[in-house]
């Protein structure tokens, strides 16, 4: 009965797995196909949401990238040293004659939005009861200069970054079970709420464990509002338009990086730039009125109440008439209103064949890409001379960083319209691991032969290589940052093609959750004063490896339908990546000139002679024994009919 049903369904699941929920098709399954054309398509009212989503954008990229001001890293001072030094120590630190420059070079930027410092300061130069900080970043004071977080206190600002992470990691597994489980739209506003309450008290921390716990459900509250966005943006397009409203949304969210600066210039205190970023969510609380629960999800999981009011609304504000029902839409739903409410939680995909192979090949490839990505970010300071190799200036390092992220995005758009998701995350997740190769490898060479060549004779080609060797280190760190965005970013959109509806918000978490854990390694390096940064980025560079071998087994979604359910899930498997020449056509195994020879001289080898013998006293022995058994029954029937013959 499985093979039978195989055969007739469209999409055949891969290795002969049937998914225990198969259930048959109908036009409230089909929504892309007919519930949303019936509606008007992406009409006019779907994309005034579309807008709404793109507004809040803006402000998640001020609260993503506020840590580069926040916890900047600034020059220090000492300006009153502690009263039991030594004269012998004073006078070899001209502490007394003038006052001392702790860190004389501005910190470097990662990518992720954390900063570094160096830590060669000696114990006698922190020794100090009063400092003065010079902050780069256009504010007056951060929390770094008003709780003097430097020397024996700077591991604080390393837990400050974590808390931000660390809550965001959480929040997309909390929020994403919670938006398959209760809806879309409860998620965003519970989550709009609680971001207002967590975000304004920040601002009014009174000590460095009181401002990171708040970081942390700051963060906590911010993964919901971007889970549910996204969530709700993919939901509302049909497939021409998901990837393009995708990706205005995340050109909104590096506006917000690129004219972050700016507003921390404006606000000047860290108190009020905190206050300036979350006081514009106050706006996303009219969205409890405007903006309606997903008519997709309410349909995947049966709500069909809900999904009626939803759909006449929708009707009415794209002024489609719905008495114009020639598909019968209308009718199948007022059928299916007695049905009850099927909601499935992100632990059913442990009990698929295809669907959890697709998730984690793409968490794995977003941690990957945003892991790498602080690698690429860290090879850009020279290692020995601890300092910047770009510019020198935070503002010029920063605004390199964004300008390599929308560099990324634009690069991003036409890749994926000639090459598909599959297509375009394979040639960027290539482009990153030659990168990293080349990096590790190459590099390392010329560093290596520059050494034993540095002799007076030849003290010219040393220069030359050393040069050579650092301007290459920047060119594949530029390279390997703007290929890994585009990894990241198209690895999270992948993910919410694939996914079903039922289980989208889990399955999107997932992924978010795996970038936020790549994302966690630059603190987690700084922390540990860069130590293993060699060996960090080897085991991220043979992920890369992986990752492409891993993309292969990936279907490719360009153009196709939302999957709804688990089955409809199950039935995306993997297409060659060559399409075929012609409609229909599938490619031979076999060139043309190999399938046309002759192979009819085959039947005279003696193998064959042997098996034809056999097969032929098979036949004999089977006729003889048939024609017996035919004469025993005839003999048989005739003295049951006729019994005084002797038998």
């Amino acid at each position: 009965m499985a093979v039978v049903q195989l055969d007739t369904e469209d999409h055949q699941p891969e290795n002969g797995f049937v998914s225990p929920e198969t259930t048959s098709p109908g036009l409230l399954t089909r929504i892309d196909g007919a519930v949303l054309p019936f509606l008007g398509g992406f009409g006019k009212y779907q994309k005034q949401l579309i807008v709404l989503t793109w507004i809040p954008a803006l402000f998640i990229g001020f609260s993503q990238f506020s840590d580069n001001f926040l916890l900047a890293q600034p020059n220090n001072t000492c300006v009153q040293p502690l009263a039991n030094l030594t004269n012998q120590t004073i006078s070899h630190s001209s502490l007394l004659d003038r006052p001392k420059n702790i860190s004389a070079r501005p910190a470097y930027i990662y990518a992720n939005g954390s900063y570094g410092n160096h830590n060669d300061t000696t114990s006698m130069q922190c020794r100090c009861s009063e400092w003065t900080f010079e902050l780069h970043t256009g504010l007056v004071q951060n929390v770094v200069t008003k709780w003097s977080l430097v020397c024996d206190s700077a591991w604080k600002v390393h837990i400050a970054k974590f808390s931000l992470l660390v809550g965001s990691i959480f929040g997309y597994l909390v929020f994403g079970i919670l938006a398959d489980w209760f809806g879309r739209h409860p998620v965003l506003i519970i989550s709009v709420l609680f971001m207002l309450v967590f975000g304004l008290t920040v601002a009014f921390s009174v000590n460095v464990p009181m401002f990171s716990t708040l970081r942390f459900f700051e963060g906590f509250c911010l993964a919901g509002i971007t889970l549910s966005l996204y969530v709700l943006r993919i939901e509302l397009c049909l497939p021409g338009w998901r990837f393009s409203m995708t990706m205005v949304a995340n050109f909104v969210v590096l506006g917000g990086q690129l004219l972050m600066p700016g507003v921390a210039y404006l606000c000047r205190d860290w108190q009020v730039l905190q206050a300036v970023i979350i006081c514009p969510l106050l706006l996303m609380l009219s969205y409890i009125w405007i903006f309606p629960e997903s008519l997709r999800w309410l349909l995947a999981t049966q709500q069909y109440c809900r999904s009626k009011w939803i759909m006449g609304h929708i009707a009415q504000k794209n002024r489609v008439n719905m008495e114009l029902d020639t598909d019968n839409i209308l009718t199948e739903l007022q059928r299916a209103l007695q049905k009850k409410p099927k909601k499935t939680c992100i632990v059913k995909m442990v009990g698929t064949r295809n669907l959890w192979k697709n998730i984690v090949v793409l968490c794995v490839n977003s941690l990957t890409g945003y892991g790498i990505h602080h690698c690429f970010a860290r090879s850009m300071m020279d290692p020995e001379a601890q300092e910047t190799t770009m510019f020198h200036n935070f503002y010029a390092d920063y605004y390199t960083m964004a300008g390599i992220a929308v560099a990324s995005c634009m690069a991003l758009c036409p890749a994926v319209g000639l090459m598909g998701r599959r297509g375009g995350l394979l040639m960027f997740m290539i482009i990153t691991a030659l990168a990293s190769l080349l990096q590790l490898g190459l590099l390392n060479l010329l560093g290596k032969y520059s050494v034993h060549l540095n002799i007076g004779r030849i003290m010219s080609l040393f220069l030359f290589l050393s040069t050579l060797n650092k301007n290459f280190s920047i060119a594949f760190s530029i390279i390997g940052m703007f290929s890994s965005h585009a990894v990241s970013n198209l690895s999270i959109f992948f993910c919410a093609e694939i996914t079903p509806t039922v289980i989208r918000g889990g399955g999107l978490g997932l992924v978010l959750a795996s970038a936020g854990f790549g994302m966690l390694t630059a603190p987690i390096m700084e922390l540990h004063n860069q130590k293993g940064y060699f060996l960090h980025h080897i085991i991220f560079a043979c992920c890369t490896l992986i990752c492409i071998i891993c993309i292969l087994l990936l279907p490719e979604t360009r153009y196709q339908p939302l999957p709804e359910t688990l089955a409809d899930g199950e039935s995306y498997t993997r297409q060659p990546l060559l399409p075929p020449r012609k409609p229909g056509e599938q490619r031979l195994l076999l060139a043309q000139s190999e399938s046309s020879r002759d192979y009819t001289r085959v039947h005279d080898t003696p193998l064959h002679e042997a098996a034809a013998t056999a097969v032929g006293k098979v036949k004999t022995i089977t006729k003889v024994i048939w024609i017996h058994s035919l004469k025993t029954m005839n003999i048989r029937t005739n003295c049951y009919e006729n019994p005084s013959n002797t038998c």
